[in-house]
């Protein structure tokens, strides 16, 4: 059930309806909330209704006995079984492909056959479900002993397909402390869902079908100045489809009083890759930062640390993404260029009169790094990747298979990331203060416009398969 599909709104319209009068009671509130989850995974693999909840049981069970004990030895090993279990789930269904087919080719033998596939939301539900009990561990969340109340938050759909990656702490909380939904949290929440359609419908799936996809897959059918306009157009499609989940996902739990944090904000307009990270997937960069690069061992004794401990954090935060030798390299890419940004910060922090042109200089080469990056996200394979890059090489020039509205497609990307921010605050104050048919008006006439405009179904998100 794709966020971006007439069935999900279905069933989201059918969510409100059952949720709203039941609200003043906690049970039947949360109880609702729980069935519309596992009704959700359930549409798209049965297995969830017995892997989740037994997950998301133990966690449970961990949290109580965090919470009934002070013994640093008991909440260690209780806090390790956690993390243990879960990236151990992770590890069986999403990495035992690569590590046995590596094994194979490092060692000559010929490795098992593997036939388990990776349940879509897996990555995201352990790490959501982690934050609870390493925040409960740390002694930065309080905890509930509502099994219910745990059950609800830790699989709270609009999150566990593709984020925004929720403290299970903070959605505990806005589920005990229900307050009424009001006219502007309504209509922020339509706003917010017509402009995930729109980014998600009209810019990142018409670029993927009528461009990225083809050249991806095939580079040695077009020319390099095609391809380098791929691999842009890419940079775009990533950031609308993915900025476009979270919209309908922050709209969505809106709709049922429910708060989520923000995900993006203009990442492209960053001036380093340390400012990339701060406004792209922002609930994931934190969660790096908080949960792994601070847990790792030396950053108090050696400087060194801090760099080494930066790579490795990068490089996980790409196995996370997939496990692929494409991911490893983006992460690392990605990790020493921050080291490097941090040595440059570190050398030239007191440097005053930097005249303004260097602030674009910095913008433009550092989206061109992120850009770079990107072709080993996207490419299937490392051969793909160096393909596109011996392509992009050749410095052959052609435009046959840039189409007139790819072109204004693209345009429209470029110029919706960089209007100011002011003009999208404006629109969204202008929505929500409109009488509720203008509204619902405004929302039809989408509606119908997507379907005149979008001619084929709506592709799966980049991140479904994360």
């Amino acid at each position: 059930m794709l966020l971006s599909s007439s069935t999900y709104f279905v069933f989201l319209v059918a969510v409100f309806f059952l949720y709203w009068p039941l609200a003043r009671w906690r049970a039947l509130s949360l109880a609702v909330i729980l069935f519309a989850n596992y009704f959700f995974y359930a549409r798209w693999d049965m297995a969830y209704l017995l892997l989740i909840p037994a997950a998301s049981t133990l966690d449970f069970l961990v949290g109580l006995g965090l919470q009934g004990t002070a013994s640093k030895p008991v909440r260690r090993a209780l806090v390790s079984f956690s993390i243990l279990m879960n990236i151990g789930l992770l590890a069986f269904y999403k990495y035992m492909p690569f590590l046995l087919q590596n094994w194979s080719a490092w060692t000559g033998r010929e490795a098992a056959e593997w036939h388990w596939s990776l349940p879509i939301t897996l990555s995201f539900y352990v790490f959501q479900s982690l934050t609870y009990t390493i925040d409960l561990y740390r002694r930065d969340a309080k905890g509930t002993r509502s099994y219910l109340a745990h059950l609800a938050a830790v699989s709270f759909f609009p999150t566990t397909l593709a984020g925004p990656i929720t403290r299970v702490q903070s959605l505990i909380d806005q589920m005990e402390k229900r307050k009424p939904l009001d006219a502007t949290d309504g209509g922020r929440a339509m706003f917010l869902i017509g402009m995930g359609l729109v980014k998600k419908l009209m810019i990142a799936d018409y670029l993927a079908e009528n461009l990225i996809n083809r050249v991806f897959d095939f580079p040695n059918l077009y020319s390099g100045t095609e391809v380098l306009i791929s691999v842009y157009a890419y940079a775009f499609q990533i950031y609308y489809d993915f900025s476009g989940y979270s919209d309908i996902a922050i709209g969505s739990a809106l709709l049922l009083g429910m708060k989520l944090p923000a995900n993006f904000n203009r990442p492209y307009l960053a001036v380093n890759l340390t400012e990339f990270w701060r406004r792209w997937h922002i609930t994931l960069s934190n969660g790096l930062r908080d949960y792994l690069y601070f847990s790792l061992p030396g950053l108090r004794s050696w400087k060194v640390f801090s760099y080494s401990n930066l790579v490795l954090t990068m490089v996980i935060g790409g196995l996370w993404h997939g496990a692929s030798w494409n991911f490893v390299i983006w992460g690392a890419l990605h990790g020493f260029g921050l080291v490097i940004v941090r040595l440059w910060q570190g050398s030239f922090a007191n440097m005053k009169g930097v005249p303004r042109v260097f602030h674009y200089v910095s913008m433009f080469l550092t989206f061109n790094f992120v850009v770079l990056a990107w072709i080993f996200f996207r490419a299937p394979d490392l051969d793909g990747a160096l393909a596109m890059l011996a392509r992009i090489a050749s410095l052959t020039v052609s435009f046959v298979n840039i189409s007139v509205p790819i072109g204004v497609v693209l345009g429209v990307g470029l110029v919706g990331h960089y209007l100011p921010k002011r003009w999208y605050d404006e629109g969204l104050n202008l929505y929500v203060r409109a009488p509720f048919y203008a509204q619902a008006a405004a929302m039809a006439a989408l509606v119908f416009g997507l379907r005149y405009v979008v001619t084929t179904g709506a592709a799966p998100f980049i991140y479904n398969q994360f």
